[in-house]
C-alpha cells in the first residue's frame, strides 16, 4: 500500500540535461554541412551528380590556386600529412573541389598529392546543370 503521507515528485533535471545534449547536437551537426559550400568556387556543371557526404574530406582548389582542406587554408607540402589520417578513416575516398577555371596543373599536383595520402577514390564536385 501507498503512504497517503508520502509526496511523489519528479525530478527534471535529468530531462534537461538531455535536451540541451540534444540540442548542442544539432547545432554542431547543421554546421557541418555549410562547411563543405563555404568557398567561393566556380563548380563545373555536370548533368548528374551524386550527393557529397559529410565526412568525406574535402579538397578544394581556389581559381587563384589556393588549397584549402576541409574549408581550412594549407599548402601543397602540407596536404598530404593533414590529409593521411583523414583519407585513412573515410575509407580512402577524398573529395575534390576546384574552380572551374583554375590552374589544371595545380589540380593534377593535387591528385597526386591525394593518391600519395592514401585517396584512393575521388570524388568530384561539380554544379547540376549539363550546359
Amino acid at each position: 500500500m501507498r503512504d497517503e503521507g508520502a509526496a511523489v515528485t519528479f525530478d527534471f533535471a535529468p530531462m534537461v540535461d538531455i535536451v540541451l545534449l540534444l540540442l548542442i547536437f544539432f547545432f554542431l551537426t547543421s554546421s557541418l554541412g555549410a562547411r563543405q559550400n563555404a568557398l567561393p568556387l566556380d563548380l563545373p556543371r555536370a548533368s548528374t551528380t551524386v550527393q557529397e557526404t559529410p565526412a568525406l574530406p574535402i579538397v578544394s582548389v581556389d581559381r587563384s590556386g589556393k588549397l584549402y582542406l576541409n574549408g581550412k587554408e594549407t599548402t601543397l607540402t602540407k596536404l598530404g600529412a593533414q590529409l593521411r589520417p583523414l583519407a585513412s578513416a573515410s575509407g580512402g575516398v577524398v573529395g575534390l573541389r576546384a574552380d572551374e577555371r583554375g590552374n589544371y596543373g595545380t589540380v593534377v599536383k593535387v591528385m597526386d598529392v591525394i593518391k600519395q595520402a592514401g585517396g584512393e577514390r575521388l570524388a568530384l564536385g561539380t554544379r547540376t546543370g549539363g550546359q
